[in-house]
Order: C-alpha cells, then structure tokens, then sequence
C-alpha cells in the first residue's frame, strides 16, 4: 500500500506521514519545496501545489490512498486526478464547523460525488493555534495577553487529528463517515496558560487585555496571528462577514462546540489526548 500525503510539511501531515511509517506503509509526500521538506527517511518527496492541478497526475501514480489538505479552489480538480489515477480512499482535513452547520465544504462535496472512498476528518480548534498566537510572548516575556482568559473550548492535539487520518485510511469501519475531532474535556484560556507553565517548569503570566488591544497586539505580530485575528477575536463570523459577538464568539449556536466529541477515542481506541501532554510536547517551541 502507498499513501499520498498533501500537506505533508505542515503540523497535521508531519503527524499523518510518521505514523503511517509506523504502521509499514510506504509513503509519498507532496511538497512545494522538497529540499527544504526535512521529511523523515524512507519517505518519497515529490514536488507539487495543489492550488495548481496541472501537473500533479505523476504524484498519484501507484497510490492507493490520499490524504487531503483543503484547497477548495481546485478540490474537484485535484480529487478528479486521484480518481482518473486509480486511488481507492481519501480522508479530508475539513472542519467541525461543517458539522454544526456553520459552514459547507466544496472539498467534502467534490470528494463525496467522486465516487471514491471517503471519510472526512473535522477538527475543532488545533491546540497548536496556541503556539501561533502566544509563542512570541511566552517565548520573550513569559506572558500571555489575552482577552478572554476564562472562554473554554474543546482544542485537539494535531497528533490525534493525524491519528484519525491514519485509522481512516487503513481500515474500513470508517468508511463514509465524518468525525468531529475535539480533545477530552474543555479548558479555558486561563488554564492552557497555567499547563504551558507547568510544561516549561517557570510561571507565565496571563494578563487580560481588552478585545481591542488584543486586535492591535496580533495584528502587529504579523503571520497566523495577524492573517486571523478578526476571527479569533469575534470581529468576523466563520464565513468572515462583521457581526460577531463581545465574547470572541458569533451570534450562532457554538455550544456543539464546546463540549467534547467521542470521535477521536472511538477511531483511534484510546482517550484523546489532553492540553497538558500537548504542552510538553511543544514545551521546547515555547522556550
């Protein structure tokens, strides 16, 4: 068996690509810049984008499963060359906002009226999102400036998001299914910060700020902060139309959200991992 994993660099595909090695599967990572991948070895690094489909087919050559990275612009096109190449399966990164209805996903759709086999794999909140957002601070100062340090949600491990890819596309009972991803139980901002102090074995402090000095903060910050701040901060709903709530939340009904999901244990046959193991695995990124 040979899996395709697109997205293979980034925080989940890294996970998808080392646990199918374990599981003895031969694996071939799509990349925009193979030389800078660092994939691990045994892995073969092919070079492509999938927001352009044109020359992609040589990347499903022999592939019996795909794991997929979004990109909705070209999802029909991109999920038309696995099948015209003879993949069999595919388990889509998407998001647990399509599962409360918050939003529909055209690379669900297109993967869904492919006729191939398919499960999508609905992450809410990545606990990684957290390193994006208060790495430079805690890094430089050991603080976290937040806006609303007693909200709690449900954030996942990338390690279990990956998991679940994996069991998706190695076994059949979860097949045609979608699974919303969230972690064991809530916690709130306040208590992911006390956890990453625990990983670190220092104190980082939290300091409330208001909503809008939070905008300006990660707006000065520049990357994923910056790229997304609106959103997280509630300026914007999912779709990115004005109207969100003071809470950092939209005006519709988040609460399936902010309770745990059984998915991730039911696929993967074990708990979902929590904040604090997330922290000490990234205590070093947060040093």
């Amino acid at each position: 068996m040979r899996i395709l994993v697109t997205g293979a660099t980034g925080g989940v595909g890294r996970y998808v690509v080392d646990q199918l090695l374990s599981a003895g599967v031969r694996v071939r990572a799509l990349t925009r810049d193979p030389a800078r991948a660092s994939l691990p070895p045994g892995v073969e690094v092919v070079q492509g984008d999938l927001s352009v489909p044109d020359g992609l087919a040589p990347a499903f050559k022999d592939v019996d499963g795909l794991h997929l990275f979004p990109v909705e612009e070209t999802a029909r096109e991109v999920v038309g060359l696995a099948r015209e190449a003879g993949v069999r399966r595919v388990a889509d990164l998407s998001a647990a906002a399509v599962t409360i209805g918050l939003y529909e996903s055209p690379t669900e759709k297109a993967i869904e009226e492919s006729g191939l086999e398919w499960t999508h794999v609905r992450p809410a909140e990545f606990m990684t999102n957290r390193l994006h957002l208060w790495g430079p601070d805690i890094r430089a100062r050991r603080v976290v400036r937040y806006p609303f340090p007693d909200e709690t949600g449900v954030p996942v491990h990338e390690a279990d998001i990956a998991a679940v890819s994996v069991a998706a596309l190695l076994e059949d009972r979860l097949l045609g299914r979608a699974l919303t991803l969230t972690g064991p139980a809530p916690i709130s901002a306040r208590e992911q910060v006390r956890a990453i102090g625990d990983a670190l074995g220092e104190d980082v402090r939290l300091e409330e700020v208001s909503r809008e000095e939070a905008l300006r903060l990660m707006r000065a910050q520049g990357g994923f902060a910056a790229e997304n701040a609106e959103f997280l901060l509630g300026y914007q709903d999912y779709t990115g139309e004005d109207g969100a709530g003071e809470d950092g939340l939209s005006d519709q009904d988040y609460s399936a959200l902010t309770r745990p999901w059984p998915d991730v244990e039911e696929a993967t046959g074990r708990p979902a991992l929590d904040f604090a193991r997330w922290a000490r695995d990234h205590a070093d990124d947060f040093r």
